[in-house]
């Protein structure tokens, strides 16, 4: 399957001064907002947001729905090796090329990793965080103990990813799985088909907790009670450890708080985005 024939909207594409070209979608006009989805086979920005990112249109600003080097549309380097650093650099890029000087970064998962190591390493390049079960606050060995890492390395590495397997994986995402349409299923099935393998393989994201300290702009987070893949605990060290920071924990909620729970996490961000 090529790129083209992707179950995904066509949004523009961009190529940046390293070679690579990203794909992202453009909605809406005001202030910033850069949304970093998570990883896992078949993550696409359109899969992780499709559900969120009108209602900020709605709500006055612009919307920059990324597809993360490796995934959806964008480009998927065999040669790279997918750490932090690495999509950290490629995020940097983006910002330079579409002249955006700070943004608003909203991540979940390895995308609130990304949006963590951006305002670490250039902090005048972001106002505001939303953050989603945000990796990067656990050391390696950990986020592996958890149920959904498990099972996401050992259906991935059986083979290719229909959609049975896709649902293996992805009902893990979510505490009630009746959510997962087979709509979604199909198109990340179809989605991991072209995506490298060295992209899990080489996949390598830091411990940042001893330098949250260091952020200096507002966060808002979210964590979901019954999350498989990243330890809820880590909404702790945020408390713990910034300046301006607050956090929702969501029961009944996996790791897709924004899927799960759509209306609340709409309405949550889009208050805190106009009150801070």
């Amino acid at each position: 399957m090529s790129l083209n024939d992707l179950p995904l909207p066509t949004g523009k594409f961009v190529q940046l001064d390293n070679g690579i070209t990203l794909h992202y979608l453009d909605e809406g006009k005001g202030d910033t907002i850069i949304w970093l989805h998570g990883s896992g086979p078949g993550a696409s920005g359109y899969s992780n947001f499709k559900g969120n990112y009108p209602a900020f249109i709605k709500a006055g600003y612009r919307n920059i729905i990324l597809d993360l080097p490796g995934f959806g549309r964008s480009d998927k380097p065999e040669n790279a090796e997918y750490h932090l650093d690495f999509f950290v650099e490629n995020l940097n890029q983006l910002m330079e090329k579409l002249a955006i000087k700070d943004a608003i970064l909203l991540g979940n998962s390895l995308g609130g990793a990304i949006a963590l190591g951006q305002a670490l390493k250039y902090p005048n390049t972001v106002s505001k965080l939303i953050l989603m079960a945000p990796g990067g606050v656990e050391e390696r060995e950990t986020y592996f103990q958890m149920e959904g890492i498990q099972r996401m390395v050992e259906v991935y590495q059986s083979g290719p990813m229909g959609v049975n397997e896709m649902r293996e994986v992805m009902k893990l995402q979510l505490f009630d799985a009746s959510q997962l349409s087979e709509s979604l299923l199909e198109e990340r099935a179809a989605v991991a088909v072209p995506q490298p393998a060295n992209l899990f393989s080489t996949m390598m994201v830091p411990n940042m907790t001893e330098r949250l300290h260091e952020l200096d702009c507002p966060i808002l987070g979210f964590w979901g009670t019954d999350d498989k893949f990243n330890p809820s605990e880590g909404m702790f060290k945020f408390l713990h450890n910034t300046k301006e920071c607050r956090f929702l924990m969501v029961n009944q909620c996996g790791h897709w708080v924004q899927v799960e729970h759509e209306d609340l996490f709409n309405r949550t961000c889009v208050d805190f985005l106009n009150n801070n």
